[in-house]
């Protein structure tokens, strides 16, 4: 299975010291949307879509004036995914599906751009974007985005063998069964890690589950930017335990995990990719 490394969307919010640990004070931090593309026998997979040609053409609109303010998305034309793949040479029409890790605005954008793909989502997640129960909740999922009523597929957890002692949804209908759904609960009461078997390893994207990389490091430690961000709008209890199961699944070897927002991570995948084409 071939993967690919890209950025759906960058954006720059305040401060780069507070988020990501380095540069000035007052100077914008550099963000982005981590996504794969997946070659597969079934067609080409799409792991998280980030930012989409409509959240380009009317950003207030789709994202919202607070997310605008507050995150910043530079929302180039190129960065869109349906663009990347045109200038890679795929026909963006061969994405048969999109799995997510979990339906907030950077995640699900793109959906739009790919209306014939069948659009995977964890139960617990699509229920909450749905019919959201808190004002947290209400506020974080944007309705619009999928106004264009795309082909959801619902998963949920079932009684059966464990992935490296996580709980897992396996057999997905119509993907590998090298993709797995990993429940990560915290940021989102249904947010998802999505697990890859490449043939020569797994990898885990784990999404929202952490922002920073420091977090799985052997010594913990996350920028107070991120750390103050990620407390204020987790929705359920779980997010730090799960964050230290990562860490030791990192420190195992069995899998290598990275997130969706981290630019050290992004940026050394985007080097692998370099050297192995």
């Amino acid at each position: 299975m071939l993967v690919r490394h890209l950025n759906f969307g960058t954006y720059r919010p305040p401060s780069r010291r507070l988020v990501n640990g380095e540069g000035g004070l007052f100077q914008a931090a550099h963000m982005l949307c981590h996504c794969l593309l997946l070659e597969t026998d079934q067609g080409l997979v799409l792991v998280d879509s980030g930012f989409g040609t409509r959240d380009i053409a009317d950003p207030v609109g789709r994202l919202g004036r607070a997310f605008m303010l507050r995150s910043r998305p530079v929302l180039k034309p190129e960065e869109a995914a349906v663009n990347q793949l045109k200038a890679l040479g795929y026909d963006p029409r061969d994405v048969r599906h999109i799995v997510l890790t979990h339906l907030d605005r950077d995640h699900t954008g793109g959906l739009a751009d790919f209306p014939d793909a069948q659009v995977h989502a964890y139960g617990p997640e699509y229920r909450a974007a749905m019919n959201p129960p808190t004002k947290l909740e209400r506020n974080r999922y944007r309705q619009s985005q999928w106004a264009h009523n795309p082909k959801w597929v619902t998963h949920e957890l079932a009684d059966g063998e464990k992935w490296f002692g996580f709980e897992s949804v396996r057999e997905i209908p119509g993907l590998p069964p090298e993709i797995l759904l990993i429940p990560l609960a915290g940021h989102t009461r249904g947010h998802v890690g999505v697990a890859v078997d490449t043939g020569s390893g797994w990898l885990l994207h784990a999404g929202d589950a952490y922002m920073f990389h420091g977090e799985i490091a052997d010594q913990p430690w996350c920028t107070p930017g991120l750390n103050a961000f990620q407390k204020k709008v987790e929705t359920v209890p779980d997010r730090l335990p799960n964050v230290a199961r990562l860490r030791e699944l990192r420190r195992s070897g069995e899998a290598e995990v990275f997130s969706a927002h981290d630019l050290t991570e992004f940026r050394e995948w985007r080097k692998r990719d370099e050297r192995d084409a």
